[in-house]
């Protein structure tokens, strides 16, 4: 990888943060309907993934580079984490400090979205020694190297992803356990089933890159992984499909392409999982084609959204998830750019 190519995809994930910023607290500013209130906070919010994901990113490039350094092993994770904990503490403050539906939704999206930037912390945690994993897959079975993670230091990094996302589905399903209380209940606690998959996913991400480094991924772990990776994302689409046509309200329809938009999400975390376990100990003829599935999934949100913008003309609530999907759309977009990375790292041309 060029100096030129790595200034480029550590750029995509600050656009897209800034994409999501700059949209989120335009949506906010422009209006102060119930509609904005929730749409705008959470819009601003997924710029704190593409934060994190920007750590991730450069954390793997100066290694390609040889340009990492301590300062850099230390500070990339420490923003990635920061950037969760202000989102979730955001969050927290908003469904506590107000009463009303539309804060406490947005609330609760906003913490859910801290957990999955927790995640994504970690999984740029993981990558700080990402530079031993082309060397172990030509080297399988010949034991752990020098300067790799210790067992502890696996197991407490895949606790750390386990942990939030425990915490993710237990949020989720107190909330939707409440649907009868008030309907905010019930899109949040939906919502944050769809947050609880991407969280998930991101477990089968922080392990697979923990464990080639201490080179002790298997063939077992070549399959399930990925395989954990696609279950969360057709769970969230399904469900959200379910939602849309189970009922024909519109408030159904918000919370059912929003999970749709959240799935897509996860394949596209699947990416980065598949070919981390399609290169592992072999050639892949194809690994260069991978990144593409994340540009498939965020051009699927983005024309996704603007269908749902049509709807929106008809229906006010159809206009929360048109904006979400649009700000979903830039995450997919920055995990071309984690993936692209990947494979220029492992890759042995």
């Amino acid at each position: 990888m060029n100096y030129g190519i790595s200034i480029l995809f550590r750029a995509i994930p600050l656009a897209m943060a800034l994409f999501c910023f700059g949209y989120g607290a335009f949506i906010s500013v422009y209006g102060d309907d119930s509609n904005r209130l929730v749409a705008g906070p959470v819009v601003f919010s997924l710029g704190m993934i593409c934060i994190a994901l920007f750590a991730t990113a450069a954390t793997i490039i100066r290694q390609i580079i040889h340009t990492y350094g301590r300062g850099s092993l230390y500070a990339l994770p420490i923003i990635g984490y920061l950037a969760a904990a202000v989102t979730i503490i955001g969050g927290i403050c908003m469904f506590t400090g107000s009463a009303s539906a539309s804060s406490f939704v947005a609330g609760h999206v906003v913490a859910g979205v801290g957990l999955i930037t927790t995640c994504v912390a970690t999984a740029a945690t993981s990558s700080t020694r990402f530079s031993l994993i082309p060397a172990n897959s030509k080297m399988i079975g010949n034991g752990i190297p020098k300067g790799a993670f210790t067992k502890g230091q696996e197991l407490v990094l895949k606790t750390i992803a386990i942990i939030v996302s425990l915490i993710a589905w237990i949020w989720a399903f107190v909330l939707l356990a409440k649907s009868d209380v008030h309907p905010a209940y019930f899109v949040a606690g939906h919502v944050m089933a769809g947050l609880a998959c991407i969280c998930t996913s991101l477990i089968a991400l922080v392990a697979t890159i923990a464990r080639q480094i201490r080179n002790v991924y298997t063939d077992k772990e070549r399959k399930q992984w990925p395989k954990l990776v696609l279950l969360m994302g057709t769970i969230s689409l399904l469900w959200g499909l379910f939602v849309i046509f189970a009922d024909s309200s519109s408030t159904n329809g918000v919370i059912g392409y929003i999970m749709i938009g959240l799935g897509l999400v996860c394949y596209s975390i699947s990416s980065k999982v598949i070919l981390l376990a399609k290169i592992w100990g072999r050639e892949f003829a194809l690994a260069n084609r991978i990144p593409l599935i994340p540009v498939l999934t965020a051009l699927a949100c983005l024309f996704l959204a603007s269908f749902v913008f049509e709807l929106g003309t008809t229906h006010d609530d159809y206009f929360i998830p048109a904006r979400v999907l649009a700000g979903l759309g830039a995450i997919c977009f920055t995990l071309f750019s984690i993936v692209s990375i990947l494979e220029s790292g492992t890759s042995s041309k």
